[in-house]
């Protein structure tokens, strides 16, 4: 978002060829400074019985592609042949990513009534959850043959991390509110378009489950990267020099106010995570702190330089996580340049090399060094593999399930504690002059381990230092970390532990104010007044 706003991104429809009863197509373009991208759409009549939002479902209300460059009437018609069959389909060499959603039904049809009856949805009823559609599938790096993202590189438009699956998502959401405009409008010739504040208040929907699990295993150097960049950039806001009238401390106080208002207005129910009202509470006491170092000077009357610093040290485990994290992100934004040039300084490819000529000793002393906290763990007990990770074969998707009820099933989740007890008791039984080939050669089941470990030394943030399998584990807990640190979904509610719902690019600027120039402060938005 902050790149197509820092440069203008032009975002307009080129067709949108769609009738009544919402079956058709649309095609947008996507124009950046030095490249253009189009997003084609394929709008269909929501179904009561085929639509899911499963990888295994049969229909959606909406499939399309984002491409590189203008659509032809050829990628157009191979997108209409090919997305459908999802796994049996192939994308064209241009294709970036693949796309479903769904409406929220109610909102969706509520929004569309008043609309055609010229007046304007009740901001309550689009509060309660925040958009018109849900994603229900961003696929790309090469799935179904789309373009591998390591090959766009970093002059490419949408070459930084997650770029091209973040700017489907945005169009999902201007898809859907032009969508509920055009359907208005061919319902009757009083309807009006939505608010503009409305729209911007309007998000894309997101549930996310246990396969952002995988994910995190399956790509460790970028998640290193990327929790890396976000606490150098951090470091930097806390160690800043101010004063009580500094400027960074007033547009803190400012964000505060804005996540304070948004919290307290915010409808959703939360069952393990923190409440909305809980967190207000602790960020009005952080703003007292703050308030307090604009008068005087200090903050929890300790009289300092570094308010941010101090600020961060004494709330630490004394507000609830979702408010002392909250503060965190808002630091980043009094350090907005460097906290950009960080992200987009992130490479993090996915390869892992063994280095053969290193010692068995060397390893031993690398595994305790960085895997202590898996060695201490007890795999021993009947909890220890109490669980097993699966793909459903009816749902095609990832499951946890007790290993007693799926006795047969094979354990696709990374086992890093027994894996990583097993390989040190082998390394044990081995010459410590031993070089890794040759003990490789011996023991070749470590070979992925050992390379893992070899790979991603030095590094902080690479592996949940947990046992997947044991009943002790809440899924949850990486399945936020994914959607809300790294993907910035806000209003994240968990469903039974396993998965999230919640609202991407909620109060993020139209392509209108991206044409005008567009400066404000889009995150946390207030419930419109209409």
């Amino acid at each position: 978002m902050n790149k197509m706003i820092r440069e203008r991104w032009d975002i307009s429809i080129v067709r949108f060829d769609v009738d009544s009863n919402a079956d058709g197509t649309v095609v947008y373009s996507i124009k950046a400074p030095n490249q253009e991208f189009s997003f084609i759409g394929f709008s269909r009549a929501p179904s009561r019985t085929a639509r899911t939002g499963r990888i295994i479902g049969q229909a959606w209300d909406m499939m399309g592609a984002l491409i590189e460059g203008p659509a032809t009437e050829e990628e157009i018609e191979s997108a209409r042949r090919e997305i459908p069959k999802l796994y049996t389909g192939r994308a064209t060499s241009r294709a970036l990513i693949w796309c479903r959603s769904n409406r929220s039904m109610r909102v969706f049809d509520q929004t569309m009534a008043a609309l055609a009856e010229g007046r304007q949805p009740q901001v309550e009823d689009i509060a309660r959850v925040c958009y018109l559609m849900r994603n229900t599938g961003l696929d790309g790096n090469g799935t179904f043959g789309t373009r591998s993202f390591p090959s766009l590189g970093a002059s490419h438009a949408l070459g930084g991390v997650l770029e091209a699956q973040l700017l489907t998502a945005y169009l999902m959401r201007e898809f859907s509110c032009d969508l509920v405009e055009h359907l208005a409008a061919k319902a009757s010739s009083q309807a009006v378009k939505l608010a503009p504040e409305l729209r911007r208040f309007i998000g894309v929907g997101n549930g996310s489950a246990l396969g952002l699990i995988f994910f995190v295993h399956k790509h460790p150097r970028l998640i290193d990267r990327l929790l890396s960049a976000r606490e150098q950039a951090i470091a930097l806001a806390r160690g800043l020099i101010l004063d009580k009238a500094a400027r960074p401390i007033e547009q803190l106080t400012d964000l505060l106010h804005r996540a304070i208002l948004f919290r307290r207005q915010d409808r959703m129910v939360y069952e393990t995570f923190a409440s909305s009202a809980q967190v207000a509470d602790d960020l009005e006491m952080i703003l007292g702190q703050l308030n307090q170092f604009q008068a005087s000077g200090a903050v929890f009357e300790i009289e300092t330089v570094q308010p941010l610093d101090v600020l961060a040290d004494h709330l630490d485990g004394k507000v609830v996580p979702e408010a002392y994290e909250t503060l965190l992100s808002l630091y980043l934004e009094l350090v907005p340049d460097q906290a950009d040039a960080l992200l987009q300084a992130v490479e993090a490819p996915d390869e892992f090399v063994v280095s053969p000529a290193d010692r068995v000793e060397d390893l031993i002393a690398l595994v305790r060094q960085d895997y202590q906290w898996a060695l201490d763990v007890d795999m021993s007990g009947p909890d220890a593999y109490k669980y097993v990770w699966y793909k459903s074969e009816t749902a095609e998707e990832p499951r946890r399930g007790a290993r007693d009820e799926v006795p047969d099933a094979l354990d696709l989740g990374l086992d890093v504690c027994g894996n990583i007890q097993a390989l040190l008791a082998d390394l044990n039984a081995e010459d410590g002059t031993l070089s890794v080939a040759r003990f490789l050669l011996k023991h070749p089941q470590h070979r992925y381990m050992v390379s893992r470990v070899q790979s991603l030394e030095g590094h902080q943030y690479h592996t949940p230092r947990a046992n997947i399998n044991s009943e002790a584990f809440v899924p949850i807990d990486l399945v936020r970390l994914m959607n809300v640190g790294i993907h910035g979904i806000d209003k994240s509610r968990d469903f039974l532990s396993r998965n999230l719902r919640g609202v991407l690019y909620h109060g993020a600027p139209t392509p209108d104010d991206l044409r005008a120039g567009y400066t404000g402060t889009w995150y946390y938005p207030a419930e419109p007044v209409l």
